[in-house]
């Protein structure tokens, strides 16, 4: 099974990438993707540039099997939606088992997505639990945890897409927005990021100069 990890990681952080590892090793996942957005359609422009947060990116993955970086988004042009890039994948892996791996709170927000219907079709949903966000039971999100929630890796395994699994990871209370905020600022986000990454965004003076 491959995991999908996607996010603008602005910057990639420490909460990520735990997040990811942790998923691998609990779904058992041959690995997991990296995806950075391109052109977020829900949200403000990454105020990284795709080059800088890409190369971010491979500093924090080096070393790491198990995670993989993934562009496609940030080369195709456009919006990225997420239904596109499910199927551009579905494309490449045949019948492999695909899962979308996403917060609570994204899980939450999925009906607000471009084709949103079409993204379980596509792949499973793993859903990370987030302090103080809790799982609708109504609308159109809860009937979909009706129809489509499971509890065992074996049914994620069994079939290419469609199921439901909500899962929980360490927690880290921090966010890539602090992370900014801090280097605006002058402050030290050390220990919340690799090194290599920091360093990186000192150098180049990524979000020093926010306003």
């Amino acid at each position: 099974m491959i995991g999908i990890f996607g996010g603008t990681f602005d910057p990639i952080h420490y909460g990520h990438l735990r997040c990811a590892l942790e998923i691998a090793e609990q779904l058992e996942l041959s690995e997991v993707r990296m995806l950075p957005c391109g052109q977020p359609p829900h949200r403000t422009a990454p105020q990284a540039s795709p080059q800088q947060r890409r190369r971010a990116l491979e500093l924090a993955l080096a070393g790491q099997p198990l995670l993989t970086l993934d562009t496609r988004e940030l080369d195709r042009p456009g919006l990225s939606y997420m239904v596109d890039t499910l199927a551009s994948l579905r494309a490449e892996v045949g019948e492999r088992s695909l899962c979308l791996i996403l917060g609570q709170d994204a899980f939450n927000g999925l009906a607000g997505w471009h084709r949103w219907e079409e993204v379980p079709e596509l792949a499973h949903l793993v859903v990370i639990s987030r302090p103080g966000v809790e799982q609708p039971d109504n609308g159109p999100i809860g009937a979909l945890i009706e129809q489509r929630s499971v509890e065992s890796l074996d049914e994620l395994r069994a079939r290419p897409a469609g199921a439901i699994l909500f899962r929980s990871v360490t927690p880290l209370g921090f966010s890539a927005s602090g992370i900014r905020r801090m280097l605006a600022t002058g402050r030290s986000p050390r220990y919340l990021l690799p090194d290599a990454v920091l360093d990186y965004l000192l150098t180049e003076g990524v979000y020093q100069n926010l306003n």
